[in-house]
C-alpha cells in the first residue's frame, strides 16, 4: 500500500435560517481569503477530537459571535481539487441565538442576512462552489436527521482493513 493515501481536508458548515425580522434570509460571512473578500457561510475544518456536530456549532459562535442550533444534516459535499487539496464538507442547517461574541474570528469582516436570491447575485463573491451546492440543496428542502452522523468513542481501536 501506498503512503500516498489521499487525505481530505474535513470542513463543517452552516445554512443558518432567519427569524423575525431575517425571516427568508440566511446568514453568512464576509471573510478576507488569498482571493480577497469573500463571502462564505459559517464554516471551518474539523479540529482533532471534534464531532462535526461540535465543529459546526464551535466555527458559527466563533464566525458570527452566535450559538448554533443544529436541526438537520443537510449533505455531505466532495469539493474540487484547489491548491492541491480537496475539501469533504459535512453541512448542517439550523438557527442562532442573539450575538454573544462581539469580536469574531480574525478573518472575518462581517456577517451578512442576504435572501438565496441576494447570494447567487453575488456568486462572483462566493469563496467557492460547495456554498451554491449547500445552497440548491437547502432550497429544494433536503434534510436529514442529525444522528445520521455517528462518532464512535475514540477509545476503539480502528477496524482492521479487509
Amino acid at each position: 500500500m501506498s503512503d500516498a493515501r489521499w487525505r481530505p481536508h474535513v470542513t463543517v458548515a452552516a445554512y443558518i435560517l432567519g427569524e423575525g425580522e431575517q425571516a427568508g434570509r440566511l446568514l453568512w460571512v464576509r471573510e478576507r481569503t488569498s482571493a480577497g473578500l469573500r463571502i462564505n457561510n459559517a464554516a471551518g475544518h474539523l479540529e482533532p477530537g471534534e464531532t462535526p456536530l461540535e465543529g459546526v456549532c464551535r466555527e458559527v459562535l466563533e464566525e458570527t459571535g452566535r450559538r448554533f442550533r443544529p436541526e438537520a444534516l443537510l449533505g455531505l459535499y466532495l469539493g474540487p481539487m484547489r491548491e492541491g487539496a480537496r475539501y469533504l464538507r459535512i453541512a448542517f442547517v439550523g438557527s442562532v441565538g442573539p450575538r454573544e461574541r462581539a469580536q469574531l474570528d480574525d478573518p472575518i469582516e462581517e456577517t451578512l442576512w442576504l435572501t438565496p436570491a441576494e447570494l447567487r447575485a453575488r456568486q462572483n463573491e462566493l469563496r467557492s462552489a460547495l456554498v451554491l451546492a449547500g445552497l440548491d440543496d437547502y432550497e429544494a428542502g433536503r434534510r436529514w436527521p442529525l444522528d445520521l452522523i455517528r462518532t464512535l468513542p475514540p477509545s476503539l481501536p480502528p477496524a482492521p482493513i479487509p
